[in-house]
């Protein structure tokens, strides 16, 4: 006995078009945005100067100071003293005065106070955005 396999009808009714119509309603919305997000910067307007603003001198980049084991700092993979990591942290204040992030990486099995000693640096220097990696972070 022979099977007989019926194919459904909702292929065959499957239309395109609204799908059609929407990804080009979707194009034209785009394009209308970033119309106005270009007239936006485009407006000719005279800007008031602010005399405490400070350029930006470098790309922001976070800068990680790493505490292995035995309690010694590692920035950028070279070994250093908490007076070499204080000037680090200074020179990165100085490049970037308002955005600067540092990451304090320290293994689990060193002293606290050496990532205290980090903490009271970045104060010193006047960088506040600091955090201390867990791990999954």
């Amino acid at each position: 006995m022979a099977v007989q396999i019926r194919k459904g009808r909702a292929l065959e009714s499957l239309s395109l078009t609204p799908l059609i119509d929407v990804v080009f309603l979707l194009l034209i919305f785009f394009l209308v945005a970033t119309r106005f997000a270009q007239e936006d910067r485009e407006l000719e307007v005279l800007l008031p100067s602010a005399s405490e603003a400070r350029p930006l001198i470098v790309q922001p980049k976070e800068l990680f100071v790493n505490v292995d084991r035995q309690g010694q700092y590692f920035v950028d993979g070279k070994v250093l003293t908490a007076e070499e990591v204080e000037s680090v942290l200074r020179q990165a204040a100085a490049d970037n005065p308002v955005n600067q992030s540092v990451t304090i990486r320290a293994d689990r099995r060193v002293q606290f106070d050496h990532v205290v000693i980090v903490m009271n640096l970045c104060n010193r220097v006047g960088i506040m955005d600091y955090t201390v990696t867990t791990e999954g972070q």
